[in-house]
C-alpha cells in the first residue's frame, strides 16, 4: 500500500506518519500490525500504533537518517504487512552472560522484540570493552530483576 503523507513532528525529537484508516484495513493485520516501511527506497521495520485515534508509524531518529527525512517532510509511503518473525540477534558476549544465570536467560527469551532489541542495541554503541561489559552486566541485572517481579 503506498500514499503520501507528512512526517509530523511531536516534541523535540519524536516523529510519525499518520496511516490513513483505509491503509490499516487494507493491510488487513488488525488495529496494530507490525509493517515494513519503505520511504525514500529505504526500508524498515516497525508497527502502526494508536495515538488519540489515529494510525501512527513512528520514525526515530535512526530511521529518519536510514530514510533522509525530517519532520514536516511530506513524502511517498510504501507499507507491507511483515509477518516474518521477530528476532533479535543476541551477541555472544551477551548470551556468555545470560547463561551463567538461567533465570535471566529464561527471562530475556519472554521478552519482546523491542525489549530485547533495545538492551542488544544499548550494548552493540558502547564505545569502549568496558562501557560493553558494564551495559552487559546491566542488562542481565534488569532481566533478572524483571524475573523475580514477575515470579512474585
Amino acid at each position: 500500500m503506498k500514499f503520501t503523507a507528512q512526517v509530523q513532528q511531536a516534541g523535540r525529537t519524536a516523529t510519525g506518519i499518520e496511516v490513513p484508516p483505509e491503509v490499516v484495513d487494507a493491510l488487513g493485520g488488525g488495529r496494530r500490525p507490525k509493517v515494513s516501511v519503505t520511504i525514500n527506497g529505504a526500508t524498515y521495520r516497525s508497527s502502526i500504533a494508536v495515538m488519540n485515534g489515529t494510525y501512527m508509524v513512528g520514525v526515530s531518529a535512526q530511521n529518519r537518517a536510514l530514510t533522509g527525512v525530517s519532520g514536516g517532510d511530506v513524502v511517498e509511503v510504501g507499507l507491507e504487512l511483515d509477518t516474518a518473525p521477530r528476532e533479535v540477534e543476541v551477541p555472544e558476549d551477551l548470551a556468555a552472560a545470560l547463561e551463567v544465570v538461567p533465570e535471566a536467560r529464561a527471562a530475556f527469551a519472554r521478552q519482546s522484540y523491542s525489549h530485547q532489541r533495545a538492551h542488544v542495541d544499548a550494548i552493540n554503541d558502547a564505545r569502549t570493552p568496558e562501557t560493553r561489559r558494564r551495559r552487559i552486566a546491566k542488562a542481565v541485572e534488569m532481566v533478572q530483576t524483571k524475573a523475580r517481579t514477575e515470579a512474585g
